[in-house]
């Protein structure tokens, strides 16, 4: 398949980004905020650690896409998952702004469009080399 590049970097940018959040979870909050007086933020370690196992689904199904499509959907699923998880935990304590518009739109929405896309040619490639045998 010709976008297992692309599984691959989704899968190190998911990766990396949840691993700043479960290691640095409260000063990466605090610089999204654009706020330094904020209290400890709660629940870094368990949105970072959904963050890396995206990342690591999505990685991993990018060596055998057919194979391997139900951890490319489960990597998808993830990132549906650390969206929500980010707005039930977050949201109602930061305000609307710059740098948390790029983590929610770039990280977090924005690669939700590429993975189905290739999760979608993926399923229709399997679909069609089943034909085949059938």
């Amino acid at each position: 398949m010709p976008h297992r590049g692309l599984l691959l970097l989704a899968g190190i940018y998911a990766v990396l980004w949840g691993a700043f959040f479960r290691w640095f979870g409260p000063t990466v909050l605090n610089w999204l905020a654009m706020d330094t007086g904020l209290e400890v933020w709660q629940g870094t370690v368990f949105y970072g650690s959904l963050g890396m196992l995206a990342g690591l689904l999505l990685f991993l199904s990018a060596f055998y896409p057919l194979s391997w499509i139900y951890l490319m959907g489960l990597g998808i699923i993830s990132k549906v998952a650390s969206l929500v998880t980010f707005l039930a935990l977050y949201m109602g304590d930061m305000d609307w702004n710059k740098r948390l518009g790029f983590h929610l739109i770039f990280n977090e929405l924005l690669w939700l469009i590429p993975l189905s896309i290739i999760f979608w040619k993926a399923l229709q490639v399997k679909k069609y080399l089943k034909s085949l045998s059938g």
